[in-house]
C-alpha cells in the first residue's frame, strides 16, 4: 500500500463526503456518517465503489450525499531548489 505523499503525488486528492442514510428500523430518521480518503477527481473511483458497497451490503438506505475534494499537493507545485537559507 502506497503512503498518503505518494497518493497525492499520482493527482489523488483528499475527498470527504457527509453521508445521510435512513435508519433500518425508522425510516424517519436520519443518520450522518463521515467518509474520507484520497480519491481522483472528477471520477471519484474510491468514492464510487465506498457507495456501491454501501448500497449493498448495509441496510440503512442512502438519503443524501455531500461531498468536498482538495489536492492537498499536486507534481506541479514541488520544484527543485539550489542554495541554502540560514535562520538564526
Amino acid at each position: 500500500m502506497t503512503n498518503d505523499m505518494e497518493m497525492r503525488l499520482k493527482g489523488y486528492g483528499l475527498t470527504t463526503a457527509e453521508i445521510l442514510y435512513r435508519m433500518p428500523d425508522h425510516q424517519s430518521l436520519l443518520q450522518k456518517f463521515i467518509w474520507q480518503h484520497y480519491d481522483l477527481a472528477p471520477e471519484f473511483p474510491e468514492m464510487k465503489s465506498f457507495l456501491t458497497f454501501w448500497k449493498e451490503k448495509i441496510e440503512g438506505p442512502l438519503h443524501s450525499v455531500r461531498y468536498v475534494h482538495w489536492k492537498l499537493i499536486s507534481p506541479t507545485e514541488w520544484r527543485a531548489l539550489k542554495g541554502d537559507f540560514i535562520l538564526h
